[in-house]
């Protein structure tokens, strides 16, 4: 079962998403914060495509990977840390659309590593979003 072992842990998210330069450097917005699970999106500009127009595939693993990561931050206790200790990112589809949407979620609690998964999509006009990777995240737990 997991359980949040910080009542704050929306506000403090909030906090930790105000530092994150690199986040707002991409343009990625945090649209849900639960126990266990973010979500966000990042309108697709010029900037975040490979030469073909692709997004970017190290943009999607970094979209993957913030996402598993507030996920996990979301559980531990206040005044620890979350960092990503492994990242194993699969691209099904090439991101060619307008906008890309990730969610994260903890799929097994730890004390020391939260065991992670993520979903990147895109969304391309009025069609449905079509899942362009998955990926599974674990995340180490640091005292600080």
């Amino acid at each position: 079962m997991i359980k949040t072992l910080n009542p704050d842990f929306e506000k403090d998210i909030r906090e930790k998403i105000g530092r994150q330069e690199f986040m707002k450097h991409l343009g990625f917005q945090v649209t849900k914060i639960e126990e266990g699970c973010i979500a966000g999106e990042l309108i697709l500009e010029q900037k975040h495509r490979q030469h073909k127009g692709f997004a970017h595939g190290g943009l999607i693993a970094t979209l993957a990977d913030i996402v598993a990561g507030f996920a996990a931050v979301s559980l531990v206790p206040k005044g620890q840390q979350v960092v990503t200790a492994e990242l194993k990112v699969s691209y099904l589809h090439p991101g060619v659309g307008e906008k890309l949407t990730a969610k994260g979620w903890v799929l097994k609690q730890g004390r020391k590593l939260n065991f992670c998964e993520a979903e990147v999509y895109v969304v391309a006009g009025e069609e449905p979003p079509l899942l362009i990777a998955k990926a599974s995240a674990t995340m180490a737990t640091l005292d600080v």
